[in-house]
């Protein structure tokens, strides 16, 4: 059986190979290389696809099949969390100090909480998605504690699809009330989907659900038909 090479990205094109191409062990993976210019992000998230690397390793980019999305209306929260919000300890931000929600977010996942995250966010994609934000496209939400910026996720909003990062928590349900406040910060922008990448039982317990690669890509190329970045 003849040997599968991953394709390497050219830097004098922002094309992608075709995302039915991508693997299926490991689920997803679809070429490397390229870089993580504003315009080569943008064009990959509107095709399903997205960068997941480890530092030191060149840059690995993904299209998982099933897709693990929520739409915005559909979120769950359990009586738990409604708890949570009702006692109103935290406030919410949005797009007050995204720099320290990436970093926090790029802690050592002991550091900071059970959530999904890790130390995957490099200084090199940390500092790609501050760009993706200083032009307009990459959006957090800040959970705080008095003056304390205890929980937080961040992402990217093109079109009505909320494309989902990382998020991050240093107290009891933090990064849930974030998401809970994007939730409805969506539904209030007419949002269609929140794209959750890969599945996990984090996401299910907020109501994410599997969809096949193909449905989700038809989505995408309706909802971010002018990759128009759009204010949250």
């Amino acid at each position: 059986m003849p040997e599968k090479h991953i394709p390497w990205l050219q830097l004098n094109t922002l094309d992608f190979p075709d995302v039915n191409s991508a693997w299926e062990e490991p689920n997803g993976i679809l070429a490397a290389g390229g870089d993580l210019s504003v315009a080569r992000l943008i064009n990959a998230y509107c095709h399903g696809i997205f960068p997941w690397y480890n530092e030191g390793e060149p840059i690995l980019w993904w299209s998982p099949d099933p897709r693990c999305v929520l739409i915005p209306s559909e979120l769950k929260v359990s009586k738990s969390l409604r708890k949570t919000i009702k006692k109103q300890k935290y406030t919410i931000t949005f797009d007050q100090c995204f720099s320290d929600v990436i970093s926090a977010c790029a802690l050592p996942r002991e550091e900071i909480s059970d959530d999904e995250t890790g130390t995957w966010i490099s200084d090199e994609m940390q500092q790609a998605y501050i760009k993706l934000h200083n032009a307009g496209y990459a959006h957090s939400v800040e959970c705080w504690l008095d003056d304390e910026l205890v929980g937080g996720l961040y992402g990217l909003a093109i079109g009505k699809v909320y494309f989902g990062e990382s998020m991050f928590s240093k107290a009891n349900d933090a990064s849930k009330v974030a998401f809970v406040a994007l939730c409805e910060k969506l539904k209030d922008n007419s949002f269609q989907l929140i794209d959750g990448q890969v599945d996990s039982p984090h996401l299910r317990t907020l109501g994410f659900q599997l969809i096949e690669r193909e449905d989700f890509i038809s989505k995408l190329a309706k909802l971010t038909k002018n990759k128009e970045k759009t204010i949250l």
